[in-house]
């Protein structure tokens, strides 16, 4: 299916300290001189010391008459004192549709992270962001981050699967040409629905890539039986996770690997005989399904053999009054809890085995100073302070509202466009990174979407991670997510 294509602004406007990033007239946008909110910063990251400069960018974009009809902002961290031509580079964003950056950036990558909730947060150091290993670029799609529609302009054209795809294309190219880093080794990290952006990237051929990072793998395999089958490791890994079956001295990859052997062969065998399974083979399906889950086999088996997310995740723990989590089936939620809007009323969102950080000191009081309630987010004030980056809107980091108006426009799995690049250019390699307790991207799934999509399994690196949905929530995860990263790109 061809893209949907949108004329794009490619002179690239930078905001620096004072300006007003989106709540000036179109006009005023366009007419604006060029400027960069530009920082110079030290920080240790791999036990190593780095320079690097950091360039908050906003890329004006053009709709189709022409006019400024939206603004993207990027942040990047540079290093410097390094070659351009053989540093490389990596462009990076979240999902959704709707989502910021906030996790890879002030979770995983960025060389500060935002720990906390609400009067709460702090910013500390990252020392396992690689970026002595690579240049970063975090982009936050319109109607996410500060990156907005201008003012008399919808967001609607981009906020579809082609228009988004185009858009983020078009800031990745322009920022390329206007930083002087055409020639830099280019890599592409996507999480989330980000995944999908990712492939619909690669799919447009606007902009060349070395590499590319799928974490989390949006993948929607089609039939009356696979979307079961690939789902079924996961629940393993969840219920060994809550001993809810015999762990019988196995590890939670060890069950995982049972569930994952069992469900390409008896299990799906079973599925694609439908009626026709002998009620026997039936009854000893679900046992061994149960077995491997930890539900029951006869509602396994009133189920036909086949469960959803919402099966496992209000069943598996119902006997103590819990459900678990989506993102991360290891968080828990009381059954009657008050309910939440989606995805709010996940306890998978935001998970983490880290304990929460000690609350911030008290600011001592100055003399002849009033004291004040009304101190912003950290992220807010990490721009504004350290960045020296001003903006009239407020950092959105869940825009649920894009998510509501986004028009898939009846697209069914985007991966296999990776597969047919992969198969054009020999020199593109693929990193995909999956969490062992996720249940709505499934890791099985991601691999056999990937499989059937044709990717050369010689040029694609997996890495498994004992986490949920985002695998960098915890120390463990992360640096070992880091170097694995560092390696990737240090082919």
């Amino acid at each position: 299916m061809s893209m949907r294509s949108f004329a794009l602004a490619a002179a690239l406007v930078l905001v620096g300290p004072g300006a007003i990033a989106s709540a000036q007239p179109a006009a005023a946008v366009a007419a604006r001189a060029p400027q960069v909110a530009e920082t110079h910063h030290t920080g240790r990251f791999n036990g190593e010391e780095v320079r690097y400069r950091a360039l908050v960018s906003e890329t004006v974009l053009t709709g189709e008459a022409g006019a400024p009809a939206a603004s993207v902002v990027t942040t990047a961290y540079l290093r410097e004192g390094a070659d351009a031509a053989s540093r490389p580079i990596m462009f990076i964003f979240n999902g959704g549709p709707g989502a910021s950056t906030t996790p890879l950036h002030f979770g995983a990558f960025g060389p500060k992270r935002r720990l906390g909730e609400g009067a709460a947060q702090v910013m500390v150091d990252n020392p396992d962001s690689p970026l002595d290993a690579v240049d970063l670029v975090f982009i936050d799609p319109v109607g996410t981050g500060y990156s907005r529609p201008l003012p008399g302009h919808e967001g609607q054209p981009y906020w579809s699967r082609s228009g988004d795809a185009a858009s983020v294309s078009k800031v990745i190219e322009t920022w390329l040409a206007a930083n002087g880093r055409g020639a830099s080794p280019r890599y592409l990290l996507g999480q989330s629905y980000g995944t999908t952006r990712a492939a619909l990237i690669v799919k447009l051929g606007e902009v060349k890539f070395d590499g590319v990072l799928l974490f989390a793998l949006v993948a929607s395999p089609e039939g009356l039986e696979m979307p079961y089958v690939t789902s079924l490791p996961s629940y393993a890994a969840v219920a060994w996770w809550h001993q809810k079956i015999d762990r019988d001295g196995r590890t939670a990859q060890q069950v995982y690997g049972e569930a994952v052997e069992f469900a390409r062969t008896d299990y799906v065998s079973a599925l694609i005989r439908g009626a026709s399974l002998p009620a026997a083979e039936k009854r000893r399906i679900a046992q061994r399904m149960s077995d491997l889950i930890g539900l029951p086999a006869d509602y396994i088996e009133s189920k036909d053999l086949r469960l959803k997310n919402e099966d496992f995740m209000f069943r598996l723990l119902a006997d103590q009054g819990l459900r678990t989590g989506q993102l991360d089936g290891r968080a828990t939620r009381r059954l009657d809890a008050p309910a939440q809007r989606p995805p709010y009323d996940d306890p998978g969102l935001n998970f983490s085995l880290e304990p929460p950080p000690a609350a911030p000191p008290t600011p001592p009081k100055v003399e002849g100073v009033a004291a004040t309630s009304d101190e912003p987010p950290a992220l807010e004030a990490y721009y504004r302070q350290t960045l020296g980056f001003e903006s009239a809107e407020t950092y959105n980091s869940l825009n649920l509202d894009v998510n509501s108006a986004w028009d898939f426009e009846g697209w069914g799995d985007a991966n296999g466009f990776l597969g047919q690049a992969m198969q054009a250019d020999p020199n593109l390699r693929l990193f995909w990174v999956s969490g062992l307790y996720d249940l709505t991207t499934p890791s099985y799934r991601g691999r056999y979407i990937l499989d059937q999509s044709g990717v050369p399994p010689e040029r694609l690196v997996a890495a498994q991670f004992p986490g949920g949905h985002s695998v960098f929530t915890e120390e463990t995860n992360r640096k070992a997510l880091a170097d694995a990263v560092r390696a990737f790109v240090r082919p």
